[in-house]
């Protein structure tokens, strides 16, 4: 299954009863696995998890670490990108070339870098204590 498609159909699967606004996620990692995520909402909205987080721990708890490409899509006028928070979780397993593409359910797309959806990243290096 391509990416475009593994993430339009887990969108389908999403817990959106509040919003009404379905996202699907999709990655490929480095071994060419795919992992698949959907939003899932809470009544307490915070408590709610990104189709992207999900994709990631679904990642994770297969063992893997390496994201190589990622396909995110919702049913909005343009395309939508990851929330703050999402773009870290995707910064941690994703090198800065790694391409993102962001997709409309009408069929819209636009490719971005994980570099270019984080200017300036956080990462491990800032903790170096040398």
């Amino acid at each position: 299954m391509n990416l475009k498609d593994a993430a339009a159909s887990v969108r389908e699967n999403a817990h959106a009863p509040y919003s009404n606004f379905k996202v699907g996620a999709a990655i490929r990692t480095a071994s060419g696995t795919v992992f698949q995520g959907c939003n899932v909402e809470n009544v307490a909205y915070p408590e709610g998890t990104c189709a992207e987080a999900g994709a990631i721990a679904a990642m994770c708890a297969a063992g893997e670490r390496e994201i190589a490409e990622v396909y995110v899509i919702a049913q909005s006028p343009a395309p939508v990108p990851p929330c703050g928070g999402c773009r870290q979780k995707l910064s941690e397993f994703a090198t800065a070339d790694v391409v993102v593409t962001l997709a409309t359910t009408d069929g819209i797309e636009k490719r971005m870098t994980v570099a270019e959806l984080l200017p300036g990243a956080f990462d491990a290096s800032f903790m170096d204590n040398a």
